[in-house]
């Protein structure tokens, strides 16, 4: 190791990947505003918006299935204009909108302190 090495971890740091409960909430904020998206959109967007910040497919969509699972969010198929195959797409299902937006103030909160 050498002082420049630590300077530079310093100066341009490793992207965070985010944990589950971190992309729960990720993943509502951009539902909410978007009204829905799907997997590969969610991890492009964190990557444009939030350079500093990565998720793996193995953590999204195991966020996915608990949002699923729990009734927050719907999952369907849906082709879109000018992709190939259908996409599943996700929406925040009505009567959970409250929880949905509440989870989202949490990561608004998180990436602001950050």
């Amino acid at each position: 190791m050498k002082f420049e090495e630590i300077y530079q971890f310093f100066n341009n740091p490793p992207p965070t990947y985010l944990n589950r409960e971190l992309a729960v909430c990720y993943i509502l904020d951009i539902i909410l505003q978007q009204e829905e998206s799907y997997g590969t959109e969610l991890i492009t967007q964190l990557t444009e918006n939030f350079p500093q910040y990565r998720l793996s497919d193995t953590v999204l969509y195991s966020a996915l299935n608990f949002l699923e699972h729990t009734g927050v969010i719907q999952g369907y198929w849906r082709k879109r204009k000018g992709r190939g195959r259908p996409r599943k797409m996700y929406k925040v299902v009505g009567e959970q909108k409250a929880q949905a937006e509440d989870l989202a103030k949490l990561w608004r909160n998180y990436v602001h302190k950050s």
